[in-house]
Parts: structure tokens; C-alpha cells; sequence
């Protein structure tokens, strides 16, 4: 990451991390809409008289478009995995006391308290990407084995099934709570500098400098031995 005197920003995601980012909220918000398509909660509740969302009531299609929202969700997981392994990118994993940090940091947006430092991520991003892909995980991997039940070499007992749909089901509400708060996150004005990270994959370097204080001090320390 570098530090962009010139424009008055630091670098916080690569143009790598952006693609995966968007890669895995498309093609997750693609299986919510289907999967729950599949119920079938759209014709049952008229949201496919909707115009424009008539095939969202046509299982053949819902199905379609799922498996290849599928598809691209597991090679966006398998790369981020792969690729914070390989260039040891970990600083998005939780860690200890994150609990506690998230709480001050929750109490200080409400003015409860004085907001601790934090490193690029706050221990609140931390836990939410652990929610978030823990969920994911168990949704691909619940989803592979629904798709392998259709195989004519494999037979899985009716109770292992029902086991894995309802798992498959959990994991695929929990996703949607997770996205949820996750969303409800940028309500507080203080959360909303990281918004143009998303997309530009800068921010402004006050703004980093006040809150990621830990990590701004380490772009400051490897930019001075950069120089020397």
C-alpha cells in the first residue's frame, strides 16, 4: 500500500481485492435472489408480477442463473484464500480482543467513549468478514453437495440431505443478516470515508492518519525505508 502525497490519499485496495470484493457481492446477491426464487416465495407472494421479473418464478431459469453465480463465487473465494496465503495478506483476519474493540469502537461512534487505534481494518470489519465468509463457505460447500446428490453414482441417505438443505438454508440467511449490518455500518458518518476504497480504492489520508492510526504509522515506517 502507498501513501499518495500528491493526491492527499492512501492506497487501501488494490485493484485485485476491488474485482474479488465485487465479484463475490454480485454473484452472492444473484444466489439470494434465486435461491430464495426457488421456494418458490416470488410467485407465491406476486413479486413475479412485477414487470421485468417474470422468470424469477421459472425455476429452469432460476436455477440456471444460480449455478452460475455459483460458479463465480467459488473462484472469487478460492483466489482471495490462495492469494492472502501467497502474499500473506491477513490483516483482515480476526484476532484476539476484537470483541472488545468492537465495542469501543461502537461506543465511540455513539459518543459514549474515546475510539481506540486501529490497524487498516477495525476489529468491527474483522468479525463481520469472519460472519460473512464463514457463511459463504458453509454455503458453497453445503451447495457442491447438493449439486453432487444429481450424480447417478451418488447416494446420500434423506436424512443427510435434509441436514445439508437446512444448512445450506441458515447459512444462506445469515449471509443476508450479515450483508445487512454490514450495509447498516456506513449509517454512522464516521464509517462512510471508506466507502470510495470500494471503488477507487483510496481514502483520504487524514481520515487514515486519525482513525487507522496503527496502520498509518506502518505505511509511514516502510515509506521511509523505501527513500533511504
Amino acid at each position: 500500500m502507498k501513501i499518495l502525497h500528491d493526491e492527499n490519499k492512501v492506497l487501501r485496495q488494490c485493484l485485485a481485492n476491488r474485482i474479488i470484493h465485487w465479484s463475490v457481492a454480485v454473484s452472492t446477491f444473484i444466489l439470494l435472489f434465486t435461491g430464495f426464487g426457488q421456494m418458490p416465495l416470488y410467485k407465491r407472494y406476486k413479486i413475479a408480477d412485477i414487470p421485468g421479473l417474470g422468470w424469477s418464478a421459472d425455476f429452469s431459469i432460476t436455477l440456471y442463473w444460480h449455478y452460475i453465480a455459483a460458479v463465480i463465487l467459488i473462484f472469487a473465494v478460492t483466489y482471495h484464500i490462495f492469494k492472502a496465503i501467497f502474499m500473506k495478506e491477513f490483516s483482515i483476519f480476526p484476532r484476539r480482543g476484537d470483541f472488545k474493540q468492537s465495542a469501543l469502537i461502537i461506543g465511540a461512534m455513539c459518543g459514549l467513549c474515546e475510539e481506540p487505534p486501529s490497524d487498516k481494518y477495525l476489529a468491527e470489519q474483522r468479525l463481520a468478514y469472519a460472519f460473512i465468509g464463514g457463511n459463504l463457505l458453509l454455503v458453497i460447500f453445503t451447495g457442491m453437495i447438493k449439486v453432487l446428490k444429481n450424480l447417478p453414482s451418488v447416494d446420500f441417505s434423506e436424512t443427510f440431505l435434509a441436514v445439508v438443505t437446512n444448512l445450506h438454508n441458515l447459512a444462506a440467511v445469515l449471509i443476508l443478516f450479515g450483508i445487512v449490518a454490514h450495509l447498516f455500518a456506513f449509517v454512522f458518518k464516521q464509517n462512510r470515508a471508506l466507502l470510495p476504497a470500494m471503488f477507487s480504492g483510496k481514502v483520504d489520508i487524514d481520515y487514515c492518519r486519525h482513525r487507522h492510526s496503527i496502520w498509518y504509522s506502518q505505511l509511514e515506517r516502510k515509506c521511509r525505508k523505501e527513500t533511504v
